[in-house]
This record gives C-alpha cells, sequence and structure tokens, in this order.
C-alpha cells in the first residue's frame, strides 16, 4: 500500500515539477528565418515537427496519469500542465508556419 502511494506522489510531484520547468518560449519571429538556408529551413520545418510531436506525446502521459482523489490539487495541477502542453503545441505550429512560409518564398522547389 505504502508503495502505491509513493509512487503516485512522485508521479503527481513530477507532473508539479514539469509545470514549474516548462517554458513556451519566445514569441514568434519570422525575420530570423530571412538568413537561413534553404537546407537550414528543412532542418529547422523537421525539427519544429519533432518538438510538436514529442510535446504532444507528453500531453497525452499527462493527461492519461491517474490523481488519487485524496491528494489535494492534483487534478488542478495535472490540468495547468496539459494546458501549459498545448499553449507550447501551438506556439510551435506558428513558428512552424512561419518557417514554411519562409521557405515557400525562397528555395526552389526540388525536382521530385
Amino acid at each position: 500500500m505504502n508503495l502505491l502511494i509513493s509512487s503516485r506522489l512522485s508521479a503527481l510531484l513530477a507532473l508539479s515539477l514539469a509545470a514549474g520547468c516548462s517554458s513556451l518560449g519566445s514569441a514568434v519571429n519570422p525575420a530570423k528565418y530571412d538568413s537561413m538556408t534553404c537546407a537550414e529551413l528543412n532542418n529547422a520545418v523537421g525539427d519544429t515537427a519533432r518538438d510538436i510531436s514529442q510535446t504532444a506525446i507528453t500531453r497525452g502521459r499527462v493527461t492519461n496519469t491517474s490523481v488519487p482523489n485524496w491528494l489535494l490539487g492534483g487534478r488542478r495541477v495535472k490540468s495547468a500542465v496539459a494546458n501549459r502542453e498545448t499553449a507550447r503545441i501551438e506556439l510551435l505550429k506558428q513558428r512552424q508556419e512561419a518557417i514554411v512560409a519562409t521557405r515557400a518564398n525562397r528555395c526552389p522547389r526540388s525536382a521530385g
């Protein structure tokens, strides 16, 4: 019984730490992409897509975490972390759209 309580408490502690350490980053600045080469823009699109996927996986794990009823504020922490991850996904999508738009204007389409 103590092991079960301890593991759930550890999970909630990890969630609360993730909530405090997670950062939304800065606003999207399309001007910084103007100096990048086409290869760098392609890499940036891939990196952003990977970050979106990883953040969505994290959000899903948080959403599916079972919080015991006796743990006061546990559900609030869980929803706060999930909301923060959702906001981060939206920011990453905006960043990706800016990169794709810059790439579409500057880089010729590859034959294929």
